[in-house]
């Protein structure tokens, strides 16, 4: 009987030596795993028309700044479906998830390209949102030709040669880029991409915003784009949307704004 009673306060005495050890070096006890913190996904930067990826410049930086891993892409502007191939091909770099910003053309390039499975949400950036079997050209004249938007002045006078598009350096200066200084303005003018023309005809196919969050930045100083149409087309596609008084290359003139509105769509 003796002997019984010891074994069981030897056994009671070790079992409370485990849980006071455990307790006080929790190491020790076998602790649950720790959740892993999600990665922050890559952003990737889709230019325009008459850009490249250095429009993206002021913005980059302050993304960086957060720890984002950021891809500006060069898109060739001949195609539609040229300027998704080098999204994807972006897409495909990337391990983990992808949030994508598109300026502009940009819009329409990101709308066809985000249906990949690494994209978590989609920012249009003064940008074109279209519907399935919409083009941009289709979405101007039905909303200057049929519903009598007020027309913005800045695309009524391009030079087009051998089916490419430019805009001439006072366009640039007076409708595209006029809340940027002179000389910025001049730069852009300078270094523009041409656009193919069959671009402006080009239709959506599977509009990615139907299926993932979106984010619309309305440039209300918009010459390029009319930001009534901006705004028509974030509410179409449901995004949460932010208004900054700005020119169309509202990433150059607001660049701290903009990044902030990609912040939140990267968390």
């Amino acid at each position: 009987m003796k002997t019984t009673n010891f074994k069981l306060t030897v056994m009671t005495v070790s079992a409370l030596v485990i849980l006071l050890l455990s307790t006080a070096f929790p190491g020790s006890a076998q602790q649950k795993p720790a959740l892993k913190k999600e990665e922050k996904p890559t952003i990737i930067l889709v230019h325009g028309a008459f850009a490249d990826g250095s429009s993206w410049n002021k913005v980059i930086p302050i993304l960086q700044k957060k720890g984002y891993q950021v891809i500006a892409v060069q898109n060739p502007l001949t195609s539609l479906a040229d300027d998704v191939a080098a999204v994807e091909r972006a897409i495909a770099e990337v391990k983990g998830k992808v949030v994508l910003a598109g300026h502009s053309w940009g819009g329409a390039v990101i709308t066809q390209a985000g249906n990949n499975d690494k994209v978590k949400a989609l920012v249009y950036v003064a940008a074109y949102a279209p519907s399935e079997g919409q083009s941009i050209d289709s979405i101007s004249r039905e909303a200057y030709a049929e519903r009598k938007i007020p027309n913005v002045p800045g695309f009524t006078d391009p030079v087009i040669t051998d089916g490419y598009i430019r805009l001439k350096e006072e366009t640039i200066i007076k409708y595209f880029a006029q809340d940027l200084p002179l000389q910025e303005a001049k730069n852009i003018a300078a270094v523009q991409g041409r656009f193919h023309v069959s671009t402006l005809t080009a239709k959506i196919t599977v509009p990615a915003w139907k299926t993932r969050p979106s984010f619309f930045i309305v440039a209300d100083n918009d010459q390029i784009i009319s930001p009534q149409i901006e705004a028509e087309m974030a509410k179409k596609i449901n995004a949460t949307t932010y208004h900054i008084p700005a020119s169309h290359v509202v990433m150059l003139s607001k660049p701290a704004e903009v990044a902030e509105v990609i912040f939140k769509a990267a968390m």
